[in-house]
């Protein structure tokens, strides 16, 4: 009676690991399968947004020089994050009288939360003036240091 029910529990799992291995096979070739038809439409898809990500990036920096772009080109400085330009009006006659900050966006794109905060600070007047100055100590040139003629 011992080595029948050896042999029954011999047998169910030598059945188990069998089923088991015939089940990892059997979704295996499942996955690799749904994979083979998946991933050529997420690499279309990730090209696609790539290159609209490309053609944002491209027509932000050509905006100022697009026939409809509201200001002087000359006027515009590139900023990139997390604001494209800042335009100094009137810069070009040396009579600068407004300074605006310009967001360009294409298709449907819309503006991230810290743009929108900027935006928020800029409509609220949070915008400062400071001066910096470097310390003379630092910019002017030292008569005792060797160190500094070597270079």
């Amino acid at each position: 009676m011992d080595l029948t029910l050896i042999i029954v529990v011999v047998l169910f799992l030598i059945g188990l690991f069998v089923a088991y291995w015939i089940g990892s096979n059997v979704a295996r070739r499942e996955r690799d399968r749904h994979w083979e038809n998946e991933l050529p439409i997420h690499r279309k898809d990730a090209i696609m947004k790539s290159r609209a990500v490309l053609a944002g990036h491209f027509s932000e920096q050509l905006a100022p020089f697009l026939p409809d772009f509201p200001f002087n080109a000359n006027e515009c400085r590139f900023i990139g994050k997390p604001i494209d330009f800042l335009v100094f009006k009137g810069m070009d006659d040396k009579d600068i009288s407004e300074v605006i900050f310009v967001e360009v966006k294409s298709g449907k794109s819309k503006l991230n939360s810290n743009e929108k905060k900027l935006k928020e600070a800029i409509e609220n007047k949070k915008v400062s003036w400071m001066e910096y100055r470097v310390s003379e100590d630092l910019t002017k040139k030292r008569e005792d240091s060797d160190d500094m003629d070597e270079i």
